[in-house]
């Protein structure tokens, strides 16, 4: 009997149980197969409450809508889409809270796939017929829950996840829910990644990133409790965020920003008050969209220790945690958030989100790991955003990819990679992701030498840049502009790039500019001022991890005339004094059982020690680690140890 067999015998005796015409118990345990990562079960359990619903059509509506979620968290988007559509025009105006709940989920969607046009229509899209209260999302159950028939509340009476003292249970019980998806609470995708990446003209005028708010846009810290934006869903903005989102991710769509920061502002002063995960999370990603990455680490982090406190969407709040860190050049951060995340999507069975972390995951490694893990992530979201239908994650993956390419110094495989993904044509990425990848694309395209034209590409950014998006972006347009502009104007160019820095945080960015200014110098014949700013960028990489920069910015220094003495001596340095004792014991032939017993560690602590030290210092063996403390080079080892 194979898995399908074994799945459709246990629902008919699951079903049996339940007697027919008991379609809420079964949608019940559809709900709780779905929370448990048993999709197909789930599925199952609703084609029986399917044919037990006979004309209620609330029931019906209802099982569509927990369809339309499972195939979100684990299947083709696009018919997750198609799917809550349905579910939204099911419900009607006798279940606008319904209807809400659906057209979010249908959002959500649409922006996984990287369907603009369906993604703008959704938001447009009114829940409910005329006189209907907008009600808000979170007013009814458990997000992501679909709402009890006649309002019952089943299980055992707990409070829903984020739920207020006093509020209803959710479909399934707490416990049950723990950790569950989220209805509204995120494109599918974090950031560059999900929250506001808009543009309604690709490339053009207007294309925008996350966290894009113009220069001119209401600041939220400045508009109190009471400061409603024009067109807000609900008077408690707390109990309902989806709508307050919704309605500013329309203007930003539109990329009427200002617009877009007014009705924001009431959900981000509505958490200050609130210790709800639902809105925290929607606070998070507002801040994200107008460009406050501090706040949004925070309110994230409070929505973070408020789900694990109440029961509640930790992969998905993890999710937008780990994008928050990654742009503040937190990746270590980032990192671990982006695993733990990663670890709850599979409790899950939510292999939709599990392909968005590991897409996450190939953008840290892109930067801090190997050049083998950040393919280990690409890979595994492209296994599932292929035949799902992500766009957004399969953009993700090959921006890492191309990203990876660019430390390793493979400038032309980069721009191989990137150049489909941003430029018209069938293999277009996702809109929210163009505007971000787009210095990869040039940087990559003039360093291989490639004959291209980037100065459209250029223009197209500085249009971007101009909104106020993103506090790094006017330094990298200056960084664009000197790799693109005349020889005499070059110079002048990165030195402005570097001014502009310091007025932006994002260290990453600003080692890359000193990167980039030293290789220019260099191959102008200006050894001396090429290692100075080379060495500037590598402390930069160093401080923010990123080792894979870390080797290219050796290896530039070396081409400028460094000594190998000092580099070597420098990388022996800078090993903590436990992976330099680690070091030294392997290099003199010892295992690492026998290391772990010299030092009293464990030899999975050794492990690990080991292969801190092989990334720091550009070793892949043990043989290549003896050979450089041991060998020919002891005068350096002897050197690196008095720096050290």
């Amino acid at each position: 009997m194979d898995v399908d067999e074994q799945t459709a015998g246990a629902v008919g005796d699951e079903a049996a149980r339940l007697i027919g015409g008991r379609a809420p118990q079964l949608l019940r345990a559809a709900e709780r197969a779905r929370l448990g990562g048993r999709t197909r079960r789930a599925l199952a359990l609703l084609a029986a409450a399917h044919g037990t619903a006979g004309d209620d059509d609330a029931l019906r509506a209802r099982a569509q809508l927990l369809r339309g979620l499972i195939l979100l968290g684990d299947g083709p988007v696009a018919d997750a889409h198609q799917t809550l559509l349905l579910a939204a025009e099911a419900f009607g105006p006798h279940d606008v809270g319904g209807a809400e709940q659906a057209l979010a989920a249908a959002a959500e969607a649409a922006w996984a796939a990287g369907d603009l046009t369906a993604y703008l229509q959704t938001l447009e899209r009114p829940a409910g017929g005329p006189g209907g209260r907008p009600a808000g999302l979170f007013e009814r159950g458990a997000v992501g829950t679909p709402p009890l028939p006649s309002g019952r509340a089943a299980g055992t009476g707990a409070r829903e996840p984020g739920a207020t003292a006093g509020g209803g249970a959710g479909f399934a019980d707490a416990a049950d829910a723990a950790d569950g998806d989220v209805v509204g609470q995120g494109a599918v995708g974090a950031g560059a990644v999900g929250p506001g990446a808009v543009s309604a003209g690709a490339l053009g005028p207007g294309a925008m990133g996350p966290g894009a708010v113009s220069p001119g846009a209401v600041s939220p810290g400045a508009m109190g409790p009471g400061a409603m934006g024009p067109g807000a869903v609900s008077p408690d903005v707390a109990a309902a965020p989806w709508g307050a989102f919704r309605a500013g991710m329309r203007h930003v769509v539109l990329t009427d920003f200002a617009r877009a920061a007014r009705e924001m502002g009431p959900l981000l002063a509505a958490a200050a008050r609130t210790q709800r995960p639902d809105t925290l999370l929607y606070a998070g990603r507002a801040a994200l969209v107008l460009g406050d990455l501090t706040a949004a680490r925070r309110l994230l982090g409070r929505a973070l220790a408020a789900a694990g406190a109440q029961g509640g969407p930790t992969a998905r709040i993890l999710e937008y945690l780990a994008y928050a860190e990654l742009r503040a050049g937190l990746h270590h951060q980032a990192r671990a958030h982006a695993e733990e995340g990663l670890r709850a999507a599979r409790r899950l069975g939510q292999r939709n989100l599990g392909a968005q972390h590991h897409a996450l995951l190939a953008l840290v490694c892109s930067l801090v790991g190997a050049d083998s893990a950040t393919e280990h992530h690409a890979e595994a979201a492209l296994s599932v955003a292929r035949p799902h239908g992500l766009l957004q994650v399969s953009t993700l993956a090959e921006w890492a990819r191309a990203r990876a390419d660019l430390g390793q110094g493979r400038a032309g495989q980069a721009a191989v990679r990137l150049g489909p993904l941003l430029r018209p044509g069938p293999r277009r990425g996702h809109f929210g992701l163009w505007m971000l990848a787009v210095p990869c694309l040039v940087e990559a395209t003039v360093l291989a030498g490639l004959d291209e034209d980037v100065t459209g590409m250029v223009d197209l950014y500085a249009e971007w840049a101009a909104l106020g998006a993103d506090p790094q972006a006017r330094a990298q347009l200056t960084r664009l502009r000197a790799l693109t502009a005349r020889e005499e104007d070059c110079d002048a160019l990165y030195r402005r790039a570097l001014e502009e820095h310091e007025a932006a945080d994002g260290q990453f960015e600003h080692a890359r500019t000193f990167l980039s200014y030293g290789m220019w110098l260099r191959r102008r014949r200006r050894p001396l001022e090429a290692r100075h700013q080379l060495r500037a960028a590598l402390v930069g990489f160093e401080r923010c991890g990123a080792l894979l920069w870390e080797r290219r910015t050796q290896s530039e220094l070396r081409a400028a005339g460094e000594s190998a003495l000092d580099e070597d001596a420098d990388a022996l340095g800078r090993l903590t004094p436990q992976q330099q004792r680690v070091a030294t014991l392997v290099a003199s032939g010892a295992t690492n059982r026998e290391v772990a017993t010299r030092l009293s560690l464990s030899p999975r602590t050794v492990d690990h020690h080991l292969r801190n030290v092989f990334s720091r210092l550009g070793v892949r063996s043990r043989v290549e680690l003896a050979l450089l403390m041991n060998g020919d080079r002891t005068e350096r080892t002897a050197a690196g140890g008095d720096r050290a």
